[in-house]
Order: structure tokens, then C-alpha cells, then sequence
């Protein structure tokens, strides 16, 4: 029972969050050089999926954090933060004395990654609140272990990627224009389909 329970667990995870491979990747790209970078990577990515897994905790137990009409808003974060860094890319490329701008220039900070995570993962919690509210309080913890515990294994996966010499190579040429179509990409898609602004 306790087996298949991890087996669920564990797919559910992957199945709900294969996208954030890619962007943790892209983050620890961007990260790559900078003292300290890719710690922060991993605290915003513990910080963004903790904030998910609460939410959903605190859904199953039936006091509903979100209201599912406010859900489809979370993608204005990765949206914006798109935004922020599309400019932030632009500036750089423009800046003519070749120093770095400060935003990109120390590579992602926690709460940049964590914010999209927690707006990537929104969507997430209409998923794990069902199966949350259905496995009983020793079911939860399991869950609530295995997904932190893969939160680690998708961080490793993310800087894997990210340090094989022909990937490092196309995201430190390319990443400072990936990312923010990425983050718009995910904004628009979170928006859109969850029919935010009537779209």
C-alpha cells in the first residue's frame, strides 16, 4: 500500500511538473558563474513548489486558500517577470560600456524563482487537492515527502542540462532572449486557458 502510494506520488509530480526541468534550467543557465547562483535557484524552487504543496494542504483540509477564479491570474507573475527580463536582456545588449546590468548581471534571484514556480505550479493545486483530501492524514505526508524530496531530483535534472558543455554553451548565447519568451509563453498560457480577462 505504502509502495504504491510513492508510486503514485512520485507520478503525479513528474507528470505535473516535466515543465519546470526546463525552466530550472534555464535559470540555472542563467546562474552559471555567479557566486551563489545556483543556491539561489534551488531555494526559489523550494520556496515557489512549497508555497503550491501549503496551498494545497490547506485546500484538502478544506479552507481553501485560492478561490479558483483567482488562479487563472497567476501567470501575470511569470508574465511580468518576462517583461523585466526581456528589458533587462535589451538594456545589456545596448549598454555600451559592456558592464553588466545589475538584474541579469548576479543571475536569478530566489524570489524571481519562486514567483514563477508558484505561478507555473498554480494550476497544480486544482490537481493535488482531490487526491490530497481522499488520502488521509499519513497519505498526505507521503505525498508531502516524495514532492519535496523530487523537488531535489528536478533541481539536479535543471543543472544536469544546464552544465553539458552544448547546452551551457546555447543558453549562455541564447538564454538571456529564452528566458523571457518562456516566462511570457507560460504567463500567456496560465492566463488564457484559465480564462483570465474573459481571454
Amino acid at each position: 500500500m505504502e509502495l504504491t502510494l510513492v508510486g503514485q506520488a512520485v507520478g503525479m509530480f513528474a507528470v505535473t511538473n516535466i515543465d519546470d526541468i526546463v525552466i530550472l534550467a534555464l535559470f540555472f543557465g542563467q546562474a552559471a558563474g555567479h557566486p551563489g547562483g545556483a543556491v539561489r535557484v534551488v531555494a526559489g524552487q523550494y520556496l515557489g513548489f512549497g508555497a503550491i504543496l501549503a496551498a494545497a494542504i490547506i485546500g484538502a483540509l478544506g479552507a481553501g486558500l485560492l478561490p479558483e477564479a483567482a488562479v487563472p491570474y497567476l501567470g501575470l507573475l511569470p508574465l511580468l517577470l518576462g517583461i523585466r527580463a526581456g528589458w533587462s536582456a535589451w538594456r545589456e545588449r545596448h549598454d555600451g560600456d559592456g558592464e553588466e546590468v545589475p538584474s541579469v548581471g548576479g543571475g536569478p534571484s530566489s524570489w524571481a524563482v519562486a514567483a514563477v514556480t508558484a505561478a507555473n505550479g498554480g494550476d497544480n493545486i486544482g490537481v493535488y487537492v482531490p487526491v490530497f483530501a481522499t488520502a488521509g492524514s499519513g497519505g498526505l505526508a507521503v505525498f508531502a515527502v516524495v514532492f519535496l524530496l523530487l523537488v531535489a531530483v528536478w533541481c539536479a535534472a535543471g543543472r544536469y542540462f544546464a552544465t553539458r558543455p552544448v547546452i551551457a554553451r546555447s543558453l549562455s548565447r541564447w538564454g538571456h532572449i529564452v528566458l523571457p519568451v518562456v516566462l511570457i509563453g507560460i504567463g500567456l498560457v496560465i492566463l488564457i486557458e484559465g480564462g483570465a480577462f474573459g481571454l
